[in-house]
């Protein structure tokens, strides 16, 4: 079995939008330009990006969210959101293709194609069933969430969230799911978008306690989160998941233009580490990480770069 599959190619690429927008079109081209200077391109797997069909984004997304993203798609016009994320030509096939290749990292674990895999453009943690948000149009992680459910009759899920942003749309669309567990550090929600993931929403009725929100001030460094990271991993092995999603966004490293998080790219290489030493303990080396957020160029490229390594040396 190959170790790791990283999914990368011209239609994953596709996915950014223009005009100064800080999730812009360079993003992915960034990464593998210092995936493939570090040499990781030769010890692993290189997977091509995949289109979801409309079936498949109907496991989470409503589908009259769909044609509007689809009637967007054709105009390229007007924003999905309240601001954050304008439509452009394409929009609907770009992102059907992150939710698609993310689907594709899932199929390719479950089937023993690969131990762990990772996509860089993906993660796209704030969209909901029936709106785009932060930059977010389909939802790539709750729709993976649903398909192990519904396709792959995999029950217990762990998602961990290390971008500075709150992961609001997977933690809201599954805050009732007692057999999701969540853990989710973010900056405080006080001091940036989208205000939300307060420490004590730990999940609702039956999923009560099944959530865990770990808000982070603004400057936290690698000291703090690995101090803090003890309780998160019992939390996780406690819930005996089946399958363990990482989305590893890179703008919670010190020096990312719209948050205020002081890492370093070592807290990605040590919670890609840990998350694969846990999934090869718990749940035959389940592991598919997402890149998820990150707008200084040179933190992503080194901060996933830490990441695809350290699911190698695991």
């Amino acid at each position: 079995m190959t170790k790791v599959a990283v999914f990368i190619g011209d239609e994953l690429a596709r996915y950014g939008f223009g005009h100064g927008h800080p999730f812009g079109l360079d993003r992915h081209d960034v990464f593998v330009n210092e995936f493939r200077r570090r040499g990781l391109d030769k010890k692993v797997s290189i997977q091509s990006p995949v289109m979801a069909s409309e079936d498949q984004l109907l496991l989470f997304h409503t589908p009259e969210y769909l044609n509007e993203v689809k009637a967007r798609s054709k105009t390229g016009q007007g924003y999905l959101d309240c601001g954050d994320t304008p439509a452009f030509a394409g929009v609907y096939e770009a992102a059907a293709t992150v939710v698609g290749t993310t689907l594709a990292a899932v199929d390719v674990v479950l089937t023993g194609g690969a131990q762990r895999a990772f996509i860089p453009i993906a993660g796209l943690h704030h969209a909901r069933r029936d709106v785009a948000a932060g930059f977010c149009v389909f939802n790539d992680c709750g729709v993976a969430i649903e398909a192990l459910r519904q396709q792959h009759g995999i029950r217990k899920v762990a998602y961990v969230d290390i971008d500075a942003h709150h992961g609001d749309g997977v933690f809201y669309e599954f805050e009732s799911d007692p057999d999701l567990a969540i853990v989710d550090f973010h900056e405080d929600g006080r001091f940036l978008y989208p205000g939300t993931g307060a420490i004590e929403e730990t999940g609702k009725g039956a999923a009560k306690g099944t959530k865990l929100n770990i808000p982070m001030p603004p400057d936290a460094g690698d000291a703090l989160f690995k101090k803090l990271w003890d309780q998160a991993e019992a939390f996780i092995e406690n819930a005996a998941p089946e399958f363990i999603l990482l989305q590893c966004g890179a703008d919670s490293i010190r020096g990312d233009p719209i948050t205020h998080l002081g890492y370093t790219c070592e807290v990605h290489a040590f919670t890609a580490m840990r998350l694969s030493q846990l999934a090869d303990r718990i749940c035959a080396g389940r592991l598919v990480a997402m890149g998820g957020g990150g707008y200084n160029r040179a933190n992503l490229a080194t901060a996933w770069c830490a990441v695809v390594n350290a699911m190698i040396e695991a």
